[in-house]
């Protein structure tokens, strides 16, 4: 009930009055409590149908183990967004390094235009790619290693019926045609079993395997490779004549040009997104695809939201923001930018109520909660001393709004004296004062 927190803040300045009730609010209006997010499982569980789930790679030589589980959840949920949807072209906005853009191309294979406003992030994202290829059929070697090792011990873990079906073929009178029978049935059934698994678990790495099969060098494709797209009926068990083996060969390079194309999935570019940008102008062959980002910081987020309602082609978007600290808003600074496309509110209702988060409550949705909850403490003493360095800055100096960021000096200074000190220098205001 809204009536049960009004005495959170005084009506008069508005200043916390009463922590406890505050908490209590904080809690009942988290969004885990309001019951509004639907569970990710749930969500790939609806969009999978019967479809399994793929096999997840991990590339961590390339990323740190954050990173690495991001983009692997993150990856398999554009994934089955996108074949939900029926779409092959995905646009990673903010794609900054380009883990994701190059994980969604080489594993999920699908057609990814990543877009950053720094041409320097543009330019290590292709250096990345290019490394990731070389190394992605290791990557898929283990991938594949990993799964066979779980089929193995989900077999090991149903030996009982095995074992009783053996007892009784040993406790019957030996008759050693029927006992090699039914050893043989049991034997071939399994093998029947395990080849349609591999089967099928091959089968879907085909594409993948071909992109980074596409990588080397026309030179290095041998006969064996060439004669491998013939069936086994059509090769003769002599000697294949010259002749044969240039047109196996030239058959073999064909193929291999065609999948060429298709390794060709990921491409970085540079571009400066804002909600008015025409993605037609950027990508020259945008088809129906769906937007993602991840990390997507300040601003970025909801202008990627209003390209989406804005675009019939785009059919989805899936974004996980960043940076709110970052984020403008319209009722916090009306004097600087009045008719500025603002980050919040986006809404109408939120527009109507004049609702304005300020810069402490953005600041505070940064933090991770889950840190503190697992015993990982956030750095209070660095906290405490720049909230100390504010008052003393508005109190002292009458200072309330600044461009000037102090940035990370806490490490740098030996006292809280000299954090002051070295922080007044950096805003370049008078220290005699303090």
């Amino acid at each position: 009930d809204d009536d049960t927190f009004s005495n959170v803040f005084c009506e008069n300045s508005r200043k916390l009055i009463n922590a406890h009730l505050f908490a209590l609010a904080a809690k009942y209006y988290s969004l885990s409590n309001l019951g509004v997010c639907t569970p990710l499982e749930d969500v790939l569980e609806a969009l999978r149908g019967d479809n399994q789930a793929t096999t997840g790679i991990k590339t961590d030589e390339f990323m740190n183990n954050k990173k690495s589980h991001e983009v692997q959840v993150m990856s398999e949920l554009v994934d089955n967004i996108a074949n939900y949807c029926g779409i092959k072209q995905v646009i990673d906005i903010g794609s900054g390094k380009g883990y994701l853009s190059s994980f969604l191309s080489m594993q999920y294979n699908l057609k990814v235009y990543g877009i950053d406003s720094s041409n320097t992030n543009t330019n290590g994202a292709h250096e990345r790619n290019r490394k990731l290829k070389k190394h992605w059929r290791a990557y898929q070697s283990r991938g594949r290693a990993n799964l066979k090792s779980q089929r193995l011990e989900k077999a090991n873990d149903r030996p009982v019926e095995s074992e009783i079906k053996c007892k009784a073929i040993d406790e019957k009178p030996l008759d050693n045609d029927n006992s090699l029978q039914s050893q043989d049935q049991v034997t071939i059934q399994d093998l029947v079993h395990f080849t349609e698994i591999a089967a099928s678990e091959t089968s879907k790495q085909t594409e993948v395997d071909l992109v980074a099969w596409t990588q080397s060098d026309e030179s290095e494709v041998s006969e064996e490779d060439a004669v491998e797209f013939f069936s086994s009926s059509q090769c003769n068990c002599g000697e294949l004549c010259e002749e044969e083996k240039a047109q196996r060969k030239m058959a073999s390079l064909k193929a291999k040009a065609s999948k060429s194309s298709e390794s060709n999935l990921y491409f970085p570019l540079t571009s400066c997104i804002t909600a008015e940008t025409e993605l037609s102008d950027i990508i020259t062959d945008l088809e129906d695809c769906m937007m993602v980002g991840l990390h997507t910081c300040g601003d970025l987020a909801p202008n990627t939201l209003r390209i989406f309602t804005a675009k019939p082609e785009i059919k989805a978007v899936c974004s996980v923001g960043c940076c709110y600290h970052l984020l403008s808003e319209q009722f916090e600074n009306q004097e600087d930018c009045p008719e500025e496309v603002w980050g919040f509110p986006m809404c109408q209702y939120l527009k109507d109520k004049g609702c304005c988060c300020g810069r402490n409550a953005r600041m505070s949705a940064c933090l991770a909660l889950e840190r503190v909850a697992v015993g990982q403490m956030l750095p209070t003493e660095s906290l405490f001393y720049r909230a100390v360095l504010q008052v003393i800055i508005e109190e002292i100096y009458g200072v309330t709004k600044s461009d000037r960021h102090v940035g990370k000096i806490f490490s740098k200074s030996s006292s809280f004296i000299d954090y002051v000190r070295k922080s007044l220098k950096k805003l370049e205001l008078d220290d005699s004062k303090v």
